[in-house]
């Protein structure tokens, strides 16, 4: 007697029948597809043992239903992406949510290098110096007037020259006498130490600082005998050939100040009218 093959559902017997095997039991078609076909998405009814069942992210079609939402051409074997839970061919993707170039307003596709920078985008091809016409790819570039320039284009076009190294001013720099310098090249004639920041003067059109000005050019008081500088608007007395700071121009005997008032000269001291009443 022959032993009998049913289907573990239904039990009916698989004799001469179709059957698919699931976990080692064998179910009729019939059971099967009730029992475990996934509903196709786009259609929604269910995909049989005889059909291909595609699927993405827990999603499934019948492979004819497995289109583009926009233009309907089948997505079988093709690449594709997908925008809220719909499924959209690259060109359809493109046309609808890429980004487009700049320059030439044409399609940027997934998948390909752009370039971006102040929120607009360009095909790497179509990001150029507008003077030498090169790609700039990931080079520094300096952006004017709405165009892109490599960085030796822009300073042979538009940087200016620091008159002492002769070299472009790309950043910053310092204009003295109408003419530009880099920071780091406008020095102390006596010093060498950097002006920008500081205040500073000139004698013959070089620049000094206040310390190497005071200490090669300035009178010295004839008080403290420090440099008086003159610089910023700080006053001094002159009698005689010889200088004073304001608080220095005191009588050499009391040491009241003598500014503004009235003073006597003995050989090199200067005495108020009070303590030179002696002389």
């Amino acid at each position: 007697m022959t032993e009998r093959y049913d289907c573990h559902y239904c039990k009916e017997s698989l004799f001469g029948k179709k059957y698919v095997l699931r976990e080692e039991n064998p179910y009729c078609v019939k059971c099967y597809e009730s029992l475990y076909s996934n509903n196709c998405e786009e259609c929604k009814k269910p995909i049989g043992c005889n059909s291909k069942d595609l699927s993405y992210k827990d999603r499934h079609w019948h492979e004819d239903c497995f289109h583009c939402f926009q233009c309907k051409r089948s997505l079988v074997d093709k690449p594709f992406s997908a925008k809220e839970e719909q499924l959209l061919c690259t060109e359809c993707y493109s046309n609808e949510y890429s980004s487009k170039c700049h320059e030439c307003k044409k399609t940027i596709m997934p998948g390909t290098r752009k370039m971006e920078h102040k929120g607009n985008s360009w095909h790497e091809t179509c990001f150029i110096c507008q003077r030498c016409q090169q790609p700039i790819g990931t080079k520094s570039f300096i952006p004017k007037d709405n165009q892109n320039y490599c960085v030796p284009c822009y300073e042979k076009q538009f940087a200016m020259q620091c008159v002492q190294c002769k070299k472009p001013i790309t950043t910053g720099g310092v204009t003295y006498r109408d003419q530009p310098w880099h920071k780091d090249c406008f020095l102390c004639t006596g010093c060498k130490n950097q002006l920008s920041g500081q205040r500073f003067t000139s004698r013959d059109d070089f620049p000094y600082c206040l310390n190497c000005f005071c200490n090669l050019y300035a009178k010295k008081c004839a008080g403290c005998t420090n440099p008086i500088s003159g610089i910023g608007g700080s006053k001094y007395i002159s009698f005689e050939e010889r200088q004073w700071h304001n608080d220095c121009f005191n009588c050499k005997k009391c040491s009241v100040s003598l500014v503004g008032r009235g003073f006597l000269a003995e050989r090199d001291d200067v005495l108020c009218p009070e303590c030179g009443k002696d002389i």
